[in-house]
């Protein structure tokens, strides 16, 4: 396993690798029921591991912070990491399994409905950030999600306060109660989804001033800026400058909008780690996430940077 601790970085992602076993059918059954689908698919995915795959294509040098089994799905998730350009820091004897999630797809819309186990990343914990400490402090982004426990995350986003390293956190899954106002002030970003800012603000998210208005009730607890994802209707960044919204690119026909926000929050993080401004790093991550979704798959639906560059020249300003 490559667990090279001193490669400088310029984005460190913390989170899971689950294998995605991807199922396609008309409707989701009801319990008991069987019922036939349209398709299958086995592939990479995790949160951490697509957000990684995310910035390694956006061409930022990534490492990516995790635990995997020594099994099938580990072996599959070291090649994913090769093929993508992500140094992982293995963290835990690797002893327990491999993570797994469940996805199903629904055929006419393209929507997704998921169920995770996280196996070996279910074992993350402050201490594999200290030990990690050096990595967080040569990045220039830290980002992180809920899909690990939450005390890796936070002890993750305060070494990298600590050390002068942007932080990001992308509130997924939902949580169940507004996080803490303690967490959110470590946080330079939040980046929840409509479903995740609702959660965490109270106000229901259904249009561009209902994300505005729960943006600003996630910066009156604490957070440094909010990047509210918006599907359809694109994205919106309130920061001290402002609001911002940018409208979703659209790159075709949607074929699967899983890892969409996976796609947005590598490409935002990595144009961040490049120096761009928020705005410039919007722009990009809106494009990766509207390519992702003409594609199968989470971690292989990612574009790469040429991609990226490629349909911003074309977005009208």
């Amino acid at each position: 396993m490559d667990d090279t601790p001193n490669q400088a970085a310029d984005v460190v992602v913390l989170g899971i690798f689950v294998a995605d076993t991807t199922y396609t059918a008309a409707r989701m059954p009801r319990m008991g029921e069987t019922i036939m689908g349209t398709d299958f698919a086995l592939g990479p995915g995790g949160k951490g591991s697509n957000q990684a795959v995310a910035a390694g294509r956006s061409g930022a040098r990534t490492h990516l912070v995790t635990r995997i089994g020594r099994d099938a799905f580990g072996e599959m998730a070291e090649r994913v990491w090769a093929e993508a350009g992500v140094t992982p820091r293995l963290c835990g004897d690797g002893m327990a399994r491999t993570g797994a999630a469940n996805i199903f797809i629904d055929a006419g819309t393209g929507d997704n409905a998921i169920i995770v186990f996280p196996g070996a990343g279910a074992g993350l914990c402050p201490d594999d950030l200290e030990e990690c400490r050096d990595l967080l402090g040569a990045a220039s982004v830290f980002l992180t999600q809920l899909e690990q426990p939450m005390p890796a995350a936070e002890r993750g986003l305060r070494i990298a306060r600590q050390e002068g390293t942007i932080t990001i956190l992308n509130p997924a899954p939902a949580p169940h109660s507004p996080l803490p106002g303690a967490l959110l002030e470590l946080c330079d970003y939040v980046t929840p989804n409509e479903t995740e800012a609702e959660a965490l603000s109270g106000i229901a998210v259904s249009d561009i001033p209902s994300a505005a208005a729960a943006a600003a009730a996630l910066r009156a607890q604490g957070a440094g800026a909010v990047v509210i994802t918006l599907g359809a209707m694109g994205a919106l960044l309130s920061d001290a400058e402002g609001e911002t919204h940018m409208p979703a690119h659209d790159a075709g026909p949607v074929r699967e909008t899983t890892g969409a926000g996976d796609a947005f929050n590598g490409a935002f993080a990595a144009g961040l780690a490049s120096g761009m401004a928020p705005r410039a790093a919007l722009a990009r991550a809106v494009v990766a996430a509207g390519i992702s979704v003409t594609r199968p798959g989470a971690a292989a639906s990612m574009a790469n940077a040429a991609e990226i560059d490629k349909a911003v020249s074309r977005r009208p300003l």
